[in-house]
């Protein structure tokens, strides 16, 4: 998924917030939503949770997060759930445009900065689904295996 794209259309977008708790808009938000609800999940399975498949999800969220942002008009959705085993991260954007991995020089030869946060979640992320949405943008869902 992460080398070709197929948008995928979406009946309805993941929209579904939690009650009370505001959207994350933000990186740094996005890794507390994460972390809280892996912590809820750890604690209520009476498990420890895994610091290192923590650390994956927290990166990966914290990057679809930025990648909505510099490129994709802003968060317009962010949902995360604990499913089994694996942490599935879902943010939404206003760009139609599925995400590329950008060559690390330019035509020149110079290096480019920046360019690194769609391929650090396909190597975090166990898969990965780009979806259209019926009100314009896109979706990407991201799950991390946590266990």
């Amino acid at each position: 998924m992460c080398e070709e794209h197929t948008m995928e259309p979406v009946v309805e977008p993941p929209g579904a917030r939690e009650a009370g708790r505001p959207r994350p808009s933000k990186p740094a938000e996005a890794r507390r939503a994460v972390e809280r609800a892996v912590a809820e999940r750890c604690r209520a399975a009476h498990r420890p949770c895994d610091a290192d498949a923590l650390s994956d999800a927290v990166l990966v969220a914290s990057e679809l997060t930025t990648n909505a942002l510099l490129h994709g008009g802003g968060v317009t959705d962010f949902r995360v759930d604990v499913v089994g085993h694996d942490v599935r991260v879902s943010v939404s954007d206003r760009s139609a445009e599925p995400p590329v991995v950008v060559p690390p020089t330019d035509r020149q030869g110079r290096r480019r900065p920046g360019g690194h946060g769609w391929p650090i979640v396909c190597r975090l992320a166990c898969d990965v689904h780009v979806s259209c949405l019926p009100s314009g943008g896109k979706c990407i869902t991201a799950v991390v295996p946590l266990f």
